[in-house]
């Protein structure tokens, strides 16, 4: 008996070794937020964007955030839109690998540079996710001078399981209902 009990619990803690929680949530434009004096060019330069990451854009009343597809995007054709929101605090979760497109809906502000294409990677080590909080489309509330950080790490994103944490787990949970049979 208490060598099916110490393998299962080196099953189950080499399993929740391997869960991590590791996405990240991007505050579109840091300090200045969305707003047509920050360079959304240089702001996304450094970034790396993966699936399960969040991006929050901060804006004021007079400006708005629309997800579009691509040539929309290239043409601040604002009349075939995904998606707008004006709330002044819209939080979109990256959910699929690809490309992803945003403007503001002030076609002279797309114009003037206030648009954002972001391109989400596949999380390589990911094989499995299980959201804990389930995070909504988008969220509203809230003004853009509020938030000091760019990069805001949430463990209630979202769960990544590796394939080796599964790989293990079965093998503790296979070692210990042999040791049972023997």
């Amino acid at each position: 008996m208490g060598k099916q009990l110490l393998l299962v619990v080196l099953g189950l803690i080499a399993f929740g070794f391997a869960i991590t929680s590791n996405a990240n949530m991007y505050i579109v434009g840091d300090n200045s937020g969305w707003d047509i004096s920050t360079n959304l060019d240089t702001w996304e330069k450094d970034k790396k964007f993966v699936v399960g990451d969040v991006l929050v854009f901060q804006y004021t009343s007079t400006e708005t955030v629309c997800e579009v597809g691509q040539e929309s995007f290239r043409a601040c054709n604002t009349t075939n839109v995904i998606k707008c929101f004006s709330d002044g605090n819209t939080s979109i979760p990256l959910t699929n690998p690809g490309e992803r497109y945003f403007f503001c809906g002030n076609r002279l502000y797309c114009y003037s540079g206030m648009k954002l294409d972001v391109i989400v990677e596949k999380n390589q080590a990911a094989v499995a996710e299980a959201p804990l909080s389930g995070v909504p489309e988008a969220e509203s509330g809230g003004s853009k001078k509020n938030n000091p950080s760019t990069v805001v790490r949430s463990a209630a994103v979202s769960v990544r399981v590796e394939s080796n944490s599964v790989v293990l787990g079965g093998l503790g949970l296979l070692l210990s209902i042999l040791v049972k049979i023997i």
